[in-house]
Parts: structure tokens; sequence; C-alpha cells
């Protein structure tokens, strides 16, 4: 009994819509929890204190931000692991390789900002938010993805891998530049002193990953009172991971291949639970129409469609690109509609740009709607889109 469970769950894991399912599971149970009487119970294990101190370094955050600071440097790791391995020797490797979901990217990160900013331009308060509807959520695109077998060829989810991790590298580089609070200038020194030892490690061979980690989690506890987001140390540290040594093996894939299972799995379902529970109380349709919701939904909805799918027409059509093998432009046009999915980046990005309570239940609201709209359109679109022609 106990081996057919166990090999029931490895295949589960082994599934590329698992990791999607398991997520949207989180964000189900976020939603019943606070609209139900287990509110009190899931507020209150949010605001569980937590707390870790050595000498005069103390440490103190509830719940909710050990996992927005800590868990998410991890994924934030893995994101670094996976755009190192892109850019060296993956889909990323060569000026070819990268043009089109490079422009795919820049038009799917700006136009949503754009509508986000044309929306809420009378609304100073929200415009923090701006960056709110440009993330993607690869985790759940890739398990829509996934859901149409053989109506989605290789080359789209190929293509769509690309456009996400561009994009983390966009979400990353807008964390470090415009989310970031008051500097501490000692802790980041002390950041800098850590980011050399790490990329001097690499230099001199060291191939072991237990030095990188004391190194690594170092720079996180730096860079976390410096005033810079700290999941950005996560990603100075998997730069610094050997992609080769020489005898052959890979430690940064060796490390994709342990992480990948606990990021899907565990830090980013424990992410979704903890921040997409919105209360449902008094909401109202109109509620959707306030700006700031409007402008995240509208961002996703329509931005997404608009700035990754337009700059990839425009630029095929122009010369610059060519339009992939096999690939119809309305297989295109879906894959650019499930880039709309936000979710987890999104809310991330949310809790980053605002500290109001309601601001961020207005966040939400506007995440969740705009992602459920995209993915459904885009599933329905690649469905019944002609595989050739169109």
């Amino acid at each position: 009994m106990v081996t057919t469970v166990k090999s029931a769950l490895q295949e589960f894991i082994k599934q590329e819509t698992s990791a999607g399912i398991v997520l949207f599971i989180a964000a189900v149970a976020a939603m019943i929890a606070v609209n139900s009487a287990l509110n009190p119970l899931y507020l209150a294990f949010l605001n569980i204190p937590v707390e870790v101190q050595f000498g005069a370094l103390e440490i103190a955050k509830p719940l909710s931000l050990w996992i927005n600071d800590g868990l998410m440097a991890i994924f934030f790791f893995l994101v670094g692991l996976e755009v190192k391995r892109e850019v060296v020797e993956g889909q990323l490797s060569t000026f070819q390789q990268a043009s089109l979901p490079a422009i795919a990217a820049v038009g799917g990160m700006a136009v949503p900002a754009a509508i986000f900013v044309w929306i809420n331009i009378d609304m100073p308060q929200n415009l923090n938010g701006w960056a709110i509807p440009a993330a993607t959520d690869i985790a759940f695109a890739l398990g829509v993805l996934a859901l149409l077998g053989k109506h989605a060829p290789l080359s789209l989810k190929i293509l769509l891998l690309a456009i996400a991790i561009i994009d983390d590298i966009g979400a990353i580089i807008i964390i470090a530049l415009f989310y970031t609070a008051d500097v501490s200038t000692t802790s980041l020194m002390l950041a800098g002193v850590g980011t050399v030892i790490l990329f001097l490690m690499n230099r001199l061979g060291v191939v072991r990953i237990a030095p990188y980690v004391l190194v690594g989690t170092f720079l996180w506890v730096c860079v976390l009172k410096s005033g810079v987001h700290a999941t950005l140390a996560g990603v100075i540290a998997a730069l610094a991971i050997p992609l080769s040594a020489k005898d052959g093996s890979s430690p940064l894939k060796h490390l994709e291949h342990i992480l990948h299972p606990w990021t899907a799995f565990l830090v980013l379902p424990i992410f979704a639970f903890a921040n997409a529970g919105v209360s449902l109380t008094g909401i109202q349709v109109s509620d959707l129409m306030a700006p700031l919701a409007l402008g995240i939904a509208a961002g996703l909805v329509l931005g997404k469609q608009i700035g990754v799918f337009g700059f990839m027409f425009i630029a095929t059509k122009m010369g610059l690109v060519k339009q992939p093998q096999g690939v119809s432009w309305l297989q295109l046009y879906g894959l650019a509609c499930l880039t709309g999915i936000g979710f987890t980046m999104s809310l991330f990005i949310g809790n980053l740009a605002f500290a109001d309570p309601q601001q961020i239940e207005t966040v939400k609201l506007g995440v969740i709607s705009g992602s459920v709209v995209s993915g459904i359109l885009g599933y329905c679109l690649l469905r019944f889109a002609p595989k050739q022609g169109i």
C-alpha cells in the first residue's frame, strides 16, 4: 500500500501539469480559509512571530514575511540557476535564439505597465503598482500549456519558457531598481563582500555546494538588512554556482534538479496560500472597476496580448526575427494570452508595491481575475487553433 502511494506520488510530481494543479489548490484553500470560519486561524497563522537571533543580530518577522523574504529567495535562486543555464548553453545562448522571446518579453512588460499607468494616472497613490501586471507565472502558464497535449507543439512550450525566463530577469531588475527601501550602507558593503567571495569560489574551481550555501545565507542576511529586497540574494548566489566541473559534472544542473520539485510543490504553494486569500465579504462587481484592480486585470489580459503578440508580429513582419516553424499566428496569440497569468509573481510584486491592507486586497482581486481570464482565453484559443495557416 505504502509503495503504491509512493509510486503514485512520484508519477504525479513528474507530470507537467502537477505544479499548476498544486498552486491552484493552494490558492483555493487560501480563498476558502479567508471566507469561512477559519479566517481567524488563517490570519493568526500568517502573523505567527518568528525570531532568529545571534548576539546583536536579530531578525524578527511575522511568518508571512519569512515566506515572502525567505522562501521566495529560494524560488529566485532557482530562477537564477535557470537563467544562467539558458544564457550559457540553452535557448538564450545565441542572439538568434534570444531575439524573438526577448522582443516578446519586452512588449509583455512595457504594454501592461503602460495600460496600468494610463488607468491609474489620476490615482497617484496607486502608481507604485505599475509593475504588477508585467509579471508572468511560469508554473501556471506551462501547466495550462501541458493540459493541451498535442494541441500545443513543443516549439510553443520552448518559446513560452524563454519568454518567462526573460520576464523573470526583467522582474529582478525592476525589484532591484524600483522596490528598494532606504539602504543601509554597512549591510550593503557586507553583501558586496559576500558577493565577491561567491564569485572567487567560482573562479577558484570550488564545486561543493555547501560553501555556496553558507556564503549565500550570509549574503541573504546582509541584503535583508540593507533595505534591498532579500530575494535578490538568491539570484546573485545562483549566478556564482559553476555550470560545469572538471570531472564533467554540473553542480548547477544538479542543484536545479534537486530544487525544482521543492520549489514547485512546496515554496510556491506556501507562498500562494499565504498571499492569495481574498475576502469576498462585501465585494461587488463595481470593485473590479476600481482603478487599481482594473489596471492590473486589464494589464494582464489586454496588455500581455498586445505587448507579447504585437511585438512578435511587428518584429516578424519587419524581418528582425523568424516565426517559429510549425506554429500558427493564432497559436502565438494564444501563447500571448497565457503570459497574462501573473498570479504568484504579480502577487509578490504587489506586496512590495503597497503596504496598505486595503490596497493589497484590491491587488489580489485584480491579479486573480486577470490571471483567470487570461488562462481560460489562452486555453480556448490554443485548444481550437489550427496547427498551420492562420
